[in-house]
C-alpha cells in the first residue's frame, strides 16, 4: 500500500511565486539598483533558487551577491510583500494536507524553494502544514528533475520509492518523483507555467480530488514491489 505521501511546495499546495518575484525584483533594485524584466519574473515560476541565480547573473553582471544573500534578502522582502499581498492557498491544499495528517503513516515536503522560505509560508497555510520533514534546495546537491531530494525524503521518513505518493505540479517535479521510483499525482490548479503535466501517473484538477480511493487507485494500478 501508499504508506507515505511527499508533497511539493510552489504550484502544488500555493501560490508565491509571485510574490516571491516581487520581493526578488525589490531586493535587486534597492541592493544594485538593478531592475528586472517581466522574463526574470515569470522564469522563477517551477525553477529552484540554482537555476535562478544562474539566470540573474548570465543577465545582470552587476549582481555581485552570492546565491544565499539572493535568498535571504529577497526572503526578508517576502514578508513585506505578504503583508501588502497576501498569500494564494491552492484549492484543495488544506483539505489535502488534514488528510494527509490522517490517512499517511509518513509525509515529507520537498521543494526548490530555500529553507527560509519554506518557514516563512507553511504557518500562512495552517497547523496541517507543519512538516516534521522538509527537504530544501539547499539540503541536496542537485535539484529537480534530479530525484536526488525525493529519495533523501524517503531514507528520513523510513519508506521505500515504491510505498510512496508524490504531488507535484513541474515537468522537473514529476521527473523527479518518477525517478525516485514513487507513484507521481500532477495538480493543475497551480501549473501557471503551463507545464507539460503528461509525465505523471495521473492528472487531477485540484487538490479537492486526493482522496483515500484515489490513492487506493493509484496503488491498484501502478503500486507493487519496485
Amino acid at each position: 500500500m501508499i504508506r507515505a505521501i511527499l508533497f511539493d511546495l510552489d504550484g502544488t499546495l500555493i501560490d508565491s511565486e509571485r510574490e516571491t518575484a516581487e520581493a526578488m525584483a525589490r531586493a535587486l533594485l534597492r541592493g544594485h539598483d538593478i531592475a528586472i524584466e517581466q522574463y526574470d519574473r515569470d522564469f522563477i515560476i517551477g525553477r529552484s533558487w540554482a537555476a535562478i541565480y544562474e539566470s540573474l547573473r548570465t543577465r545582470y553582471p552587476a549582481l555581485t551577491w552570492a546565491r544565499e544573500e539572493l535568498v535571504g534578502r529577497t526572503a526578508a522582502l517576502r514578508d513585506e510583500v505578504f503583508a501588502e499581498q497576501g498569500i494564494t492557498v491552492l484549492p484543495g491544499a488544506r483539505g489535502a494536507l488534514k488528510l494527509s495528517r490522517e490517512y499517511f503513516s509518513a509525509r515529507a515536503l520537498v521543494t526548490g524553494s530555500a529553507r527560509v522560505e519554506v518557514l516563512q509560508v507553511l504557518p500562512l497555510v495552517g497547523p496541517d502544514a507543519a512538516f516534521e520533514t522538509i527537504v530544501a534546495a539547499e539540503d541536496v546537491p542537485r535539484s529537480k528533475p534530479d530525484p536526488v531530494g525525493y529519495l533523501s525524503a524517503m531514507e528520513q521518513i523510513g519508506v521505500r520509492p515504491a510505498e510512496c505518493l508524490v504531488v507535484e505540479d513541474s515537468v522537473a517535479g514529476i521527473a523527479a518523483g518518477r525517478a525516485a521510483g514513487a507513484i507521481v499525482l500532477a495538480v493543475r490548479a497551480g501549473n501557471f507555467g503551463g507545464w507539460d503535466q503528461s509525465g505523471a501517473h495521473r492528472v487531477v484538477d485540484t487538490l479537492e480530488a486526493l482522496t483515500p480511493a484515489l490513492v487506493g487507485e493509484l496503488f491498484a494500478q501502478y503500486g507493487g514491489p519496485p
